[in-house]
């Protein structure tokens, strides 16, 4: 069996790893501030904690996000199959896209995707 382009490639990889670490060393800056060896903010004074609260709407968006991204997935692998579904295939994908866009509106009406302040209702009366 011949595996010398194996042991090349090998060889070639470690090789050139190793010249992109020797040559970060030496081009690379070398001042050391008491912040710099601390993981927080590369080497920027902290200020405050880590512990951040955040609002669930960028967890809500995350989700919604994956939601419908794992739908254009199943989009995509209609698309590949169309020759073989005809239409059958073609309505049942109108049905499913009908789905998500009922489900698009119904996160758009209850507010879902609103990311600006909260508005109050008017009283009615300025002054």
């Amino acid at each position: 069996m011949n595996i010398w382009p194996l042991v090349v490639y090998i060889l070639a990889v470690v090789g050139l790893a190793a010249m992109i670490i020797a040559i970060s060393y030496l081009i690379g800056p070398r001042h050391m501030q008491r912040a710099t060896g601390e993981p927080f903010e590369s080497g920027v004074l902290t200020t405050g904690t880590a512990r951040l609260r955040f609002s669930a709407k960028f967890y809500l968006v995350a989700i919604f996000f994956v939601i419908f991204d794992l739908e254009a997935s199943f989009i995509f692998a209609w698309a590949v199959a169309v020759p073989e579904l005809g239409w059958a295939g073609y309505i049942e994908v109108l049905v499913f896209i009908g789905v998500l866009v009922a489900a698009l509106v119904y996160l758009w009406r209850l507010g879902a995707l609103d990311w600006g302040p909260a508005s109050r209702p008017s009283t009615g009366a300025r002054k």
